[in-house]
């Protein structure tokens, strides 16, 4: 009987799963409902994540890419955050998911009045470990994030309906809701490989 445990087995099991999604359907609703679903059983425990995918920088909030699909229709990313770090007002400008695995994050989400002035849209809110919420143009994608703990790294899984990476998006001024193009990378090279199983195989022999 194979008792090995295969670190990489809960990010693939998710990552067949969202490949199977995202070749059903490309409804959004649909995306983010049963996305969301896959997300919060992945994030229902973090031993799967490995080291280097949660080292923080001493300045900068971290992105590393746990996996993308190879026709980009989808992207995982870790987001490791140290304390007091935070990021732009931004957006994404495709849908994406954000699941905290690890501490907790404050966001706040912005929108134009009538007058094309960004303001708040909305309360700021905390996102607890195991908790999601959902990004889109059509239910919201201009926010600001940042680590709710003052004294720790938390970390996010986020999952995004593109190679979230490669993406032209916009960072905002607060003040004068002007935007800027900006192209996000990651901050690694190294991603997680999920698909050697050669020492569950072999065990079985």
């Amino acid at each position: 009987m194979n008792n090995i445990f295969d670190v990489n087995a809960p990010l693939r099991e998710f990552v067949v799963s969202m490949t199977k999604l995202v070749e059903k359907t490309n409804d959004e609703a649909m995306l983010l409902k049963i996305g969301s679903e896959h997300l919060a059983k992945l994030i229902s425990n973090d031993e799967w994540l490995h080291d280097f995918c949660t080292v923080p920088h001493p300045e900068f909030y971290q992105q590393f890419l746990l996996h993308s699909d190879p026709l980009e229709r989808f992207s995982v990313v870790s987001f490791v955050w140290g304390p007091g770090q935070k990021t732009p007002i931004h957006d994404h400008c495709v849908w994406g998911l954000i699941g905290m695995l690890r501490g907790k994050e404050n966001g706040q989400r912005y929108k134009y009045d009538d007058q094309n002035n960004l303001i708040p849209d909305g309360p700021p809110t905390t996102l607890e470990a195991g908790e999601i919420e959902a990004v889109s143009p059509s239910v919201g994608d201009i926010h600001v994030v940042s680590n709710a703990i003052p004294d720790q790294c938390s970390i996010s899984i986020h999952v995004y309906g593109a190679n979230i990476g490669a993406v032209k998006r916009h960072i905002y001024d607060k003040e004068t809701g002007e935007k800027k193009h900006f192209v996000s990378g990651y901050s690694s090279t190294r991603i997680p490989n999920l698909w050697d199983r050669s020492v569950q195989v072999r065990s079985s022999l």
